[in-house]
């Protein structure tokens, strides 16, 4: 029996640029997983309170960091807030310098395996300054999602993630 992937095609309209790709099971007794449509994975990714942010570096050494985050229409948005890091020079907004190729995992795990889902999107991504336009409306939009945001609004370099690609799956439909 194949199995179901779901992947957004970028050079296809809105509205018609979910595709399932058809794969053929790893062995007979294997679980058959559903490819996730575009608007339950677009529903669940945004929904997630954080996701993991992969960048590669210079000498293409990945780089997985935890993020919070927010999206408005076909952008995401994440900064550099307050929480306590060990240095301002963070890897992720070197490594995005030089390689904008991103990607952003949302899943969820279960101890019941018939609820497993993940969501990636694969995007391009620039870092921008908090006080410009495009900066200040991602804080705007994170802020909406994030009370610590309204009570202490970030003011470092935000991530800003456009070209969106999907990527979803579920075990179950």
């Amino acid at each position: 029996m194949p199995v179901l992937i779901g992947h957004v095609e970028p050079h296809l309209p809105a509205g018609v640029a979910f595709r399932l790709f058809r794969r053929p099971a790893r062995h007979a007794n294997a679980c058959h997983p559903r490819g996730m449509d575009l608007r339950l994975s677009r529903e669940r990714f945004a929904a997630a309170r954080s996701v993991r942010l992969a960048t590669v570096s210079p000498g293409n050494k990945p780089h997985l960091v935890p993020v919070v985050f927010a999206i408005d229409d076909d952008v995401i948005y994440t900064c550099v807030d307050h929480k306590p890091k060990r240095t301002t020079a963070l890897r992720r907004l070197a490594n995005i310098a030089d390689n904008p190729a991103v990607s952003l995992l949302a899943d969820l795990y279960s101890d019941s395996w018939d609820e497993l889902w993940w969501v990636r999107v694969d995007g391009r991504a620039h870092v921008v300054d908090a006080g410009e336009p495009v900066g200040s409306h991602g804080i705007d939009v994170l802020a909406a999602k994030y009370p610590q945001y309204r009570l202490r609004r970030p003011d470092g370099p935000v991530i800003v993630v456009e070209s969106l690609t999907w990527h979803g799956w579920s075990a179950t439909p």
